[in-house]
């Protein structure tokens, strides 16, 4: 285990540790991933003592220039070195209430602490001490699941999952990054108390959450969350999506597993989380605007528009940013239709120009997000899309180059119009402002000033007004 020690960090507590006269472990995540291979820059410390004394005195050894952050109510102090952040915590043992994840704390042994942690992989600690330094302390089998690729509860998983529920999601989120499979006991125990979500803060639900969207194949973790009964506790509208409805004879496909096919495919595509929620979220309105027509079959008319407002009730329940990373979101789910048509049917300048004209700077993010959504399994159909959408983005660059239409404003401003025309604010001035912006789009005029004056001044004469300086 000594590999996993090979930074100088660990020497220096063990020396601070010696000289104070305390046992200290590194212990959790970092000897887990270290085993695995791969890589890790949090590392936590628990000592049998103080941890806001171990991170003083530790800080004092690194340097001056070494600060500490302390968290006197939870006992834990934080410092970062190179790179790493290292959390010093002293060893407690834990006592949960019914209605509440909060445990009552109080010191203990490292067994205690061990016997605290949510899995058998993160209960794992090697010795930082002297007479036995790099020794590993594993009381649950750690070792050995790790090399069973299993997750399981290092106590009565029911117990486990019933005093901190959080844990029932962070189980599904190792799985999902780990590529391990959870114990069936442990799986069941997570089914059994999925009640217990209630008590959960959404915004601890959303960081794991995240950490789920973020992992190379997203949907492992979302089939799980819908296995075990926690999707309609975080996400019920995705949940509503599962399942088909059948009359006479025709179905539609399952809207659920066509998003996570699609959610897949954009993190093959992207880091990005928020272009991932849009993924996740692209088809969300689908079972309210869902309806059968004996002539056309399933139908689901304005889907993308309903789902657009639906994102800001979504991210405001789950506590996500209500800022420009929702309206990200919300736009993309909005506009997702719109390459599509235009991949099916004959590309126009004006369609190019408005799609540009509406997506904006995100016009790239979009053209993946549509790219992301064809699931056909259908190679011949799939391919003809594929091909469709890159006559799309070629002409979109062509229009792009010609009429600089992305986020442009008309040449001709408002403020303009009202002085030329003498005008307050008024009905009249957006008309005209409206009317030069979609001659521009439509290619009547070119996205040039005289152009634009000249059109001003044509629709001013439709509408009886005349301007105070010809």
């Amino acid at each position: 285990m000594k590999k996993c020690l090979n930074n100088q960090i660990f020497s220096i507590i063990s020396e601070v540790l010696k000289e104070e006269g305390v046992k200290g472990f590194v212990i959790g995540g970092y000897v887990r991933d270290c085993l695995l291979n791969r890589k890790s820059s949090d590392i936590d410390i628990v000592v049998a003592g103080s941890g806001i004394d171990l991170a003083k005195r530790t800080a004092k050894k690194l340097g001056k220039s070494t600060r500490v952050n302390y968290f006197e109510s939870f006992g834990t102090a934080m410092l970062k070195w190179h790179g790493m952040e290292i959390e010093f915590v002293g060893a407690r043992k834990e006592s949960y209430r019914r209605n509440s994840r909060k445990p009552i704390v109080e010191n203990g042994s490292l067994e205690d602490d061990q016997l605290r942690r949510d899995f058998t992989i993160n209960a794992l600690a090697i010795s930082l001490n002297e007479e036995n330094y790099g020794e590993i302390v594993d009381p649950f089998g750690g070792i050995e699941h790790l090399a069973q690729r299993k997750i399981i509860t290092p106590t009565n998983p029911d117990q486990t999952f019933s005093d901190d529920p959080l844990r029932m999601i962070r189980a599904i989120r190792f799985s999902t990054q780990l590529n391990f499979q959870i114990d069936p006991v442990t799986f069941a125990a997570i089914r059994k108390n999925k009640e217990r979500m209630e008590i959960l803060s959404m915004e601890r639900i959303a960081v794991e959450l995240n950490k789920i969207i973020l992992t190379p194949i997203p949907s492992v973790g979302f089939k799980l969350l819908e296995e075990s009964g926690l999707l309609p506790y975080i996400l019920p509208e995705l949940a509503a999506m599962k399942g088909v409805d059948v009359v006479k004879g025709h179905g539609h496909k399952d809207n659920f597993y066509h998003t996570l096919e699609v959610l897949d495919n954009m993190a093959q595509k992207s880091d990005s989380l928020w272009l991932r929620w849009a993924a996740l979220l692209h088809d969300i309105a689908k079972p309210a605007t869902k309806k059968y027509y004996p002539d056309q079959g399933w139908t689901f008319h304005g889907h993308e528009f309903l789902g657009a407002k639906m994102i800001p009730r979504i991210f405001k329940r789950l506590k996500l940013p209500l800022d420009h990373k929702m309206k990200y979101v919300a736009k993309l789910v909005k506009l997702h239709l719109r390459p599509i048509v235009l991949a099916q049917e004959e590309v126009t300048d004006s369609a190019i120009r408005r799609l540009l004209f509406d997506a904006g700077d995100d016009i790239d993010d979009l053209m993946m997000l549509c790219e992301a959504d064809i699931t056909s399994k259908n190679e011949v159909r799939k391919h003809r899309f594929l091909q469709n959408f890159q006559l799309v983005r070629e002409k979109l660059k062509e229009i792009e180059e010609k009429d600089r239409i992305r986020n442009f404003q008309p040449p001709v401003s408002g403020e303009e119009i009202m002085k030329i025309l003498d005008l307050p604010p008024s009905r009249e001035v957006g008309i005209i402002k409206n009317a030069i912006k979609d001659a521009i789009l439509d290619g009547q005029i070119n996205n040039e000033y005289q152009e634009a004056y000249d059109f001003m001044l044509e629709k001013a004469a439709e509408l009886n007004l005349k301007p105070q300086n010809p």
